[in-house]
C-alpha cells in the first residue's frame, strides 16, 4: 500500500525542507510544518511563537529550577513555587502531539518535523525518513543560505543540534536518535534535492 503520511525529521542545512515540499508537490499532497503549531495555538487560544517557543525552551524541571533561583523563598519553601508552576504550566507539548495526530489521521500529507515520526510510529500507511548531512557541509549551506561568517553558521549547527536532541528527549524520552527510528535515511552530502526528492517519491508509492 502507498504511503498516506509521511514524515520528514531533518537537521538544519540538510535541505529537509526543499526535499519535503518537493516531494508533496509531485505526490500531490498537503505540506505540513508551520500549521502544526498555528493549529495548536489556536486550540490553546495563544499565539504561534508562544506554541512554537515550547520547542526550543527547557523542559519543566528546568524551567521550575530558575524560577525558583529568581523567586525569594517563601514560608511555605521551593516546593510551593514548583507545585505551583506545574499545576499552571500550559500542556502546548501535548497539543502539538494532538494536532500531529489529526494532520496524520487527514491522510496525504507530508508532515515536516515536530518529531512526527515518533509518536505516529506504527500507523497504517506511515513513511518515517530522516534527512541529515555532515555538520561542516550544513555549516557551509547554512553560512551561503544565510550570510552568516563561519563561525556565526557553526554555532547555529550545534546550536540546532542541541536543540533537536532536547526536544526528542523531552517530547518523547528519545535519549539516543538511532537510524531504526526511520524507514528511510536519506545522507545530503552528495545526493542532490532532485535526487533525494525521486528516492523519498518512490520509497512512498512502493511502501
Amino acid at each position: 500500500m502507498a504511503s498516506q503520511v509521511i514524515c520528514i525529521s531533518r537537521t538544519i542545512g540538510a535541505g529537509g525542507e526543499e526535499i519535503g515540499r518537493a516531494a508533496a508537490k509531485e505526490l500531490g499532497f498537503r505540506y505540513a510544518d508551520e500549521e502544526i503549531i498555528i493549529r495548536a495555538a489556536e486550540m490553546a487560544g495563544v499565539s504561534p511563537d508562544t506554541v512554537a517557543q515550547v520547542e526550543r525552551t527547557p523542559g519543566l524541571v528546568t524551567r521550575i529550577l530558575e524560577a525558583m533561583a529568581r523567586t525569594p523563598p517563601d514560608p511555605e519553601g521551593w516546593s510551593a513555587t514548583a507545585m505551583m508552576l506545574t499545576d499552571s504550566a500550559p500542556n502546548y507539548e501535548g497539543l502539538i502531539e494532538r494536532v500531529v495526530r489529526q494532520t496524520a489521521e487527514d491522510g496525504e500529507v507530508v508532515i515536516v518535523a515536530h518529531g512526527a515520526s515518533l509518536p505516529l510510529a506504527g500507523v497504517s500507511g506511515l513513511l518515517r525518513v530522516l534527512i541529515t548531512a555532515s555538520a561542516d557541509l550544513r555549516t557551509e549551506r547554512l553560512a551561503r543560505a544565510a550570510g552568516l561568517g563561519a563561525a556565526a553558521a557553526k554555532k547555529a549547527v550545534r546550536e540546532s543540534d542541541r536543540q533537536r536532541r532536547d526536544y526528542l528527549r523531552r517530547f518523547y524520552d528519545v535519549r539516543q536518535e538511532l537510524p531504526t527510528h526511520y524507514d528511510l535515511v536519506i545522507n545530503t552530502d552528495v545526493m542532490t534535492v532532485p535526487a533525494a526528492v525521486q528516492l523519498l517519491v518512490t520509497a512512498a508509492q512502493s511502501a
